[in-house]
């Protein structure tokens, strides 16, 4: 089964009970049992629900794993990836990621005695480096979020076979649309699906998915003990956008392309931070391990002018300053403000997060009203 065809039919049947095409949300948080014991695969909503077992069939088949979880948020399957370790382990990490994974990783986890690397992974050598007895994972973003860095990621999972770690990669700029990281073998895919999976904003929700029983079996205990699951009716939200996800990529990726030509022209940008660009870092890695190059940019306005980039973004009409990313509609951030506001600025500057720089989720409308926006935006 061909990808376009697995976000309608994959992992899905009509529902046993009265052969619904679409899922019912099966708003319920316990389920009678003829004798204790004795039920029909439901106990209670936390540990199982037919709404959210429907969806993460769903997200294991396009993502052509084997299990999948779902969570009430991106942040919480990351925490329950966390949760594998204990007090003395050590994570190598992007250096360019999600300001709310950074967040979580040294305000909470480090408390708890594991310690996080973060590195430049544009070149893979930087990872060998801080390998040692107590690393247990590598967590990679790509393209990361918000400098679109590229890392390789069956480069990268080659040196964790061989160092017998864990390869975590969030996927959800590119989605399993664009970029599939089980077949370039990591151990874990995360996404947060409030973004592309769901695809309309309207709902916050995270997924796991993992092709190994034993490293399924100890995150779904995870997911049940600690009860940061999906609700019934943001599993079906989810499902639901699943079945578009295809051809809302395909708006998103030929809109991104249009709308970053045209800002690495304009005279007021300064650089363009796309993969699409031949003169990208790691290009040539993205146009092998990705279908096409997303819907997501950042852009530097020329001058460095923290006043100036606030007025441009405060100018926009059609694109909404907003968090968030991967909705029908177009979004415009600050990272500097907004998403990666909880990593400390001299961190920030480093990878190149400077005030002057604007992030945006390329939606699906027309293309031309998009630029246009931008250029009455830029133009005062």
């Amino acid at each position: 089964m061909k990808f376009n065809t697995k976000t309608i039919h994959g992992g899905q049947k009509p529902d046993k009970a009265y052969g619904a095409v679409m899922m019912p949300i099966y708003q319920t948080s316990t389920y009678a049992q003829r004798s204790p014991g004795d039920h029909k695969g439901y106990e209670y909503s936390r540990t199982h629900n037919p709404t959210r077992t429907a969806l993460e069939n769903a997200l294991a088949s396009i993502e052509n794993g084997n299990y999948g979880l779902a969570f009430a948020s991106g942040l919480a399957a990351i925490d329950a990836v966390l949760k594998l370790f204990k007090s003395g382990d050590e994570v190598i990490s992007t250096n360019d990621l999600y300001g709310g994974t950074y967040r979580l990783f040294t305000k909470v986890f480090e408390d708890f005695g594991i310690k996080f690397h973060f590195v430049g992974m544009n070149d893979i050598t930087n990872v060998e480096a801080y390998i040692n007895q107590n690393t247990k994972l590598i967590w990679v973003e790509t393209p990361t979020n918000p400098m679109m860095n590229i890392v390789d990621i069956k480069a990268v999972a080659h040196i964790a076979k061989q160092n017998k770690l864990l390869l975590a990669v969030d996927n959800t700029f590119a989605t399993p649309y664009l970029q599939q990281p089980l077949a370039l073998g990591a151990d874990i895919v995360m996404h947060s699906a409030t973004k592309y999976i769901g695809g309309h904003s309207d709902l916050v929700m995270g997924g796991l998915v993992v092709n190994d029983k034993e490293l399924a079996d100890k995150l779904y205990f995870i997911q049940n003990a600690s009860g940061a699951i999906s609700s019934p009716m943001d599993s079906f939200l989810a499902l639901r956008g699943i079945k578009t996800l295809h051809v809302r990529m395909q708006r998103h990726c030929e809109n991104g392309k249009a709308v970053a030509e045209y800002l690495k022209t304009h005279p007021k940008v300064e650089k363009v931070y796309w993969p699409g660009f031949e003169d990208h870092p790691n290009h040539l890695i993205a146009k092998t391990q990705m279908n096409d190059f997303g819907g997501m940019l950042s852009f530097v306005t020329k001058g460095d002018n923290y006043e100036q980039t606030v007025k441009i973004i405060e100018n926009l009409k059609i694109f909404t300053l907003a968090e968030s990313l991967g909705g029908v509609e177009s979004l415009a951030g600050h990272p500097a403000s907004m998403t990666h506001a909880s990593i400390p600025k001299e961190e920030r500057k480093k990878i190149g997060i400077v005030d002057s720089l604007i992030r945006l989720s390329i939606g699906i409308e027309d293309v031309d009203d998009l630029i246009a926006d931008l250029e009455q935006a830029l133009g005062k």
